[in-house]
């Protein structure tokens, strides 16, 4: 009987220092332990261009799921979005247009004017 070895995915994915920091402040107000809960960045298939970013606060990650961890913080990331999300920086801004977190992803070849779905 051989045993099947599955390559150790990786995915190079930062948030930025101010991003971290609205995560953790979420995590909080869900009242989910810091140790055991993170953010989940998927990629979806949808929105204008193809496909979407999605965030989600999580208790703990899947079995299959890459797991990050930055500035105390975990990031939970599938297979499937681990390959869209290569050198991908989450940020936070907020302004006059109102809060939310961007993506600046290199991968991407095109975008739509809602900031939240591109092409690759």
């Amino acid at each position: 009987m051989s045993t099947i070895q599955r390559p150790q995915l990786s995915v190079d994915l930062r948030l930025t220092p101010r991003a971290a920091e609205q995560v953790k402040q979420f995590i909080a107000q869900e009242q989910i332990p810091l140790e055991n809960a993170g953010l989940r960045v998927a990629v979806l298939p949808g929105g204008c261009s193809g496909f979407k970013y999605g965030l989600n606060i999580e208790e703990q990650p899947l079995d299959d799921d890459i797991v990050l961890e930055q500035d105390g913080l975990k990031i939970f990331v599938d297979a499937f979005s681990a390959q869209y999300l290569q050198g991908v920086t989450i940020d936070y801004v907020s302004g006059l247009q109102g809060a939310g977190f961007t993506f600046d992803n290199p991968n991407a070849t095109g975008s739509c004017g809602c900031g939240s779905s591109f092409t690759v």
